[in-house]
C-alpha cells in the first residue's frame, strides 16, 4: 500500500509539471499582438522588422508550402495594397508545443477574425483564420496562416455591380 501511493504522488506531481507555462510565452503573445497591429496601421516596415532573416513560413496559398522572408514580405505588402482598415480579432491564444518533446516551447497559435474592407470594390470582409508563430532572438521565425485565401479573394474582390 506504501509503494502505491508513493507511485500515485509521482505520477500526479508528473503529470503537473508538464502544464507548466514556457518562461517566454506571455511575451511571444505580446508580440504576435504587435505584429497584427502593425498589418492593420500598414506599417510594412516595422513588420519587417519583426520578421527573423530565416524565417520559414506557411503560406495559406494552396500548394505553396513554406516561404522565406521575402515572400511572406511580399504578401504582407499585397494585403496593405488591396485592402483598408485591416484589424484582427483573437478568440483567443494559445500555447505551441515541441513535436518531439510534446513540451511547451514559447510558440504561440491564434484563432480569431481578420475584418478590412478591398480598396477598390468597398466589399467588407470577415475572415475566420488560425495563425502560428515561433520565435528566435526576439523574432518571428517561423509560424504560418490557415484560412480559405481562394474564397477570400473571390468574395472580396467580386464586383457589387448588377448587370
Amino acid at each position: 500500500m506504501k509503494n502505491f501511493v508513493l507511485m500515485m504522488l509521482v505520477i500526479t506531481l508528473a503529470s503537473c509539471s508538464g502544464n507548466v507555462q514556457h518562461p517566454d510565452f506571455e511575451n511571444n503573445i505580446k508580440l504576435g499582438q504587435k505584429f497584427f497591429q502593425l498589418h492593420g496601421e500598414e506599417n510594412f516596415d516595422a513588420m519587417a522588422e519583426m520578421l527573423h532573416d530565416d524565417l520559414q513560413w506557411t503560406s495559406p496559398k494552396y500548394g505553396e508550402g513554406l516561404v522565406t522572408k521575402e515572400t511572406q514580405l511580399g504578401y504582407i505588402k499585397m494585403y496593405q495594397d488591396l485592402y483598408d482598415n485591416i484589424n484582427f480579432e483573437a478568440n483567443y491564444w494559445l500555447p505551441g508545443v515541441d513535436t518531439l518533446s510534446l513540451q511547451n516551447d514559447g510558440s504561440i497559435r491564434v484563432y480569431g477574425s481578420w475584418t478590412g474592407v478591398h480598396t477598390e470594390t468597398g466589399n467588407e470582409f470577415n475572415l475566420g483564420s488560425y495563425h502560428t508563430m515561433a520565435f528566435q532572438d526576439g523574432k518571428i521565425i517561423g509560424g504560418g496562416d490557415w484560412f480559405d485565401l481562394t474564397g477570400f479573394v473571390q468574395e472580396s474582390t467580386k464586383s457589387n455591380e448588377t448587370e
